[in-house]
């Protein structure tokens, strides 16, 4: 691909989601998706717009339009057809969810549907390689199903859990998309590349208006399209030849990932539903350490992007080499976690949680965006 045309997906989409997201929010206005602040919220700000998704989806359209024209590539039209096609279907029930709550399991059922859609257009963990023969080999249906089924319905989620502070999720994901675009790109997984660029393109144009102190929030509409998009564009990057290939999307998305990880562990020790609410995730932490908003959310981009830097630099080791790189960076992890108090699962420590135990036992009936939507 000629750098003049990444460059105009890039622009594209980054034009396009700029363009519609005033238009965006005069709509959430209009039909009422709008956020309504509780004692479980970070924001308290009345009448916040929701459906910031709807920006982003319209500058991935013309970000992923700009590349077909541009880009000849005979596998292009089906992997975006893929990716536009579970999309569109999770922006649809975000938009829902966004204005009348849908419940957790039927959320999942759609995330599944959208994952189907997209394994069916080729996006599959079908590929892996024996490290001691040095050969190929195919993964069989039976395992590459419930793998990618789990891998992109699970990256989907962390994003969406990801999505408390305003300006989080979207400029998390943009790190994200940007760096996984690289290493498609280094890997010659042209669909990836044009995906990731359109993502990253329309999350820079939608960035300064939930740039705290946001002017709309994505809600689920863009947590869901951020997540999807994401695992999508990993499963293109992880090079499908190499058995520490995959810890390189593992390390772009690592903040999510081990957030949402320590989430779920939190809540199954204290025997709640891992779809109930607290306030212990990572920027919780950072934005009582911190003060603010904006310095918790800067300093999860940064740590975001040193993550990325990490996963672009392991493409370019192999052999024992690798696995020493991998152990000083797992090392690191665990004390940067440790730092953060990332490991305490005292859920009694969250007020939000006691008023939940109290009020509703171990209800599930809670879900992820009571978290709060940024």
């Amino acid at each position: 691909m000629d750098h003049i045309y990444a460059v105009v997906i890039v622009v594209a989409a980054a034009g396009a989601a700029a363009l519609a997201t005033p238009a965006v929010i005069r709509l959430a206005h209009r039909i009422g998706a709008v956020d309504r602040p509780n004692e479980r919220k970070v924001s308290h700000r009345e009448a916040m717009p929701l459906l910031g998704g709807l920006a982003v989806g319209l500058g991935c359209v013309v970000g992923l339009g700009a590349g077909y024209l541009t880009f000849d590539e005979p596998r292009l039209l089906r992997g975006l057809a893929g990716f536009a096609g579970g999309a569109t279907l999770l922006v649809l029930v975000g938009v829902w969810d966004d204005l009348f709550n849908l419940r957790p399991a039927a959320k999942l059922v759609f995330q599944i549907a959208a994952a189907a859609i997209a394994i069916e257009a080729g996006f599959q963990v079908d590929l892996f390689s024996n490290p001691i023969a040095g050969e190929t080999l195919d993964v069989p249906g039976w395992i590459m199903w419930p793998v990618s089924l789990v891998w992109i319905v699970g990256v989907t989620n962390a994003m969406n859990l990801l999505d408390g502070l305003d300006g989080l999720t979207s400029g998390v994901g943009a790190i994200i998309a940007g760096t996984l675009a690289v290493i498609c790109w280094q890997a010659d997984q042209w669909i990836g590349v044009v995906i990731g660029l359109a993502l990253f393109g329309a999350l820079i144009g939608y960035l300064p208006f939930n740039f705290p102190p946001a002017r709309i929030f994505l809600g689920d509409t863009g947590s869901l399209l951020i997540g999807f998009g994401l695992s999508l564009l990993a499963l293109e990057g992880y090079r499908k030849t190499a058995l520490l290939a995959f810890i390189v999307p593992l390390l772009a998305l690592a903040i999510p990932l081990l957030d949402m990880g320590i989430s779920i562990v939190r809540r199954l020790r204290n025997q709640r539903s891992v779809f109930s609410a607290d306030r212990l995730h990572m920027h919780h932490r950072l934005l009582k350490r911190e003060g603010s908003h904006k310095s918790a959310v800067l300093m999860l981009y940064f740590l975001t992007a040193c993550f990325c830097m990490i996963a672009v630099s392991f493409t370019q080791l192999d052999g024992w080499v690798a696995f020493l790189y991998l152990a000083a960076v797992v090392g690191v992890t665990v004390r940067l976690l440790r730092n953060l108090d990332a490991f305490s699962l005292d859920i009694l420590a969250d007020p939000i949680a006691r008023q939940d135990d109290r009020e509703e036992g171990t209800s599930s009936a809670s879900i992820n965006r009571s978290e709060g939507k940024s």
